[in-house]
């Protein structure tokens, strides 16, 4: 048992239709057929929307997003087509949402590793590979990865575990040619976030894509971009290969949940614990820094004071 603690209820706004409530964003349909994605102040740990809310996380993620795909935009169509709310819209949308095109979504997380750390550790330390990928022996927590490595997932609900595959079973489900193309461009934004972001003093271990197809079939990168919520972001100066990074993600938070100072049992499947308020501010402060390392812009649209 897994999902959320408290389940939200979808605000309600003329003109604009409830379609999906997920573990970040909540996602509506105008009228004319345009999709409205809005990023809630919202955080996962352990497959379980948490009852604390991380203040101004969805204006953080949202707006790392958008200066990412503007990055990208030589290398990958994006769906973005405003980030402004809809008429009727709170006023809270403010900085949070996005106008995008529809997309045909292909069903599949893309995901690109630089650095061994995570599920793939794991996955490596009991078979030597990644996904189907073999990799050499005597790589440790942190180890930098020869080559960055393609390793998709198949989507979960909320509350599921996304199912590590390899590349063979993604060319079987949607044919040799797209899996082909999802690995090419995987590989080469992260190539492109890496080398972007290292240049700001910060590693990029590993993150995740979505891609739809637009109506002529082309891919169109879609969802979010190099957020704290979709990659490992490490301090470049603290890397160490060996150990546990530190990291600019919500790592904070899974650490606290899994330590005796939660007192939560995630074996028993019960729900987590409100998080403390030092575990928030520390969380929202590495969002925060990570945002404005990235972008080396002030976040100052964080501490709007009509909030």
């Amino acid at each position: 048992m897994s999902g959320f603690v408290d389940t939200p209820v979808p605000v309600e706004v003329p003109g604009l239709t409830h379609l999906h409530t997920g573990k970040v964003r909540d996602l509506y349909a105008t009228g004319s057929g345009e999709l409205v994605m809005v990023a809630s102040d919202r955080v996962s740990a352990f497959d379980w929307v948490l009852p604390t809310e991380i203040p101004d996380k969805g204006r953080l993620l949202t707006q790392l997003s958008l200066w990412w795909f503007d990055q990208l935009s030589d290398l990958v169509d994006n769906h973005v087509i405003s980030d402004t709310p809809p008429p009727g819209a709170p006023e809270d949308w403010a900085g949070r949402t996005l106008v995008c095109r529809r997309l045909d979504m292909v069903p599949v997380e893309c995901v690109a590793r630089g650095y061994l750390t995570g599920s793939g550790l794991s996955e490596y330390a009991a078979t030597g590979s990644v996904c189907g990928v073999p990799l050499p022996g005597g790589l440790v927590d942190g180890s930098r990865l020869d080559r960055a490595i393609f390793t998709p997932a198949i989507k979960a609900e909320v509350g599921e575990h996304d199912e590590n595959v390899s590349f063979d079973t993604v060319a079987e489900l949607h044919g040799p040619a797209l899996a082909a193309r999802l690995r090419e461009l995987t590989l080469e934004l992260y190539e492109r976030g890496r080398a972007v972001a290292e240049e700001r003093g910060i590693l990029l271990a590993d993150t995740k894509f979505e891609f739809g197809r637009d109506a002529d079939g082309s891919l169109v990168l879609a969802d979010e971009v190099f957020t704290p919520d979709s990659s490992r972001f490490w301090p470049k100066e603290e890397w160490r290969p060996g150990r546990a990074q530190p990291s600019f993600d919500k790592q904070i938070i899974r650490d606290w949940l899994i330590s005796p100072a939660s007192g939560w049992d995630r074996a028993a499947e019960t729900p987590p614990p409100p998080l403390p308020d030092d575990v928030v501010e520390h969380t929202r402060a590495r969002y925060v820094e990570v945002f404005e390392r990235l972008t080396g812009r002030t976040a100052d649209f964080v501490r709007d004071p009509r909030r």
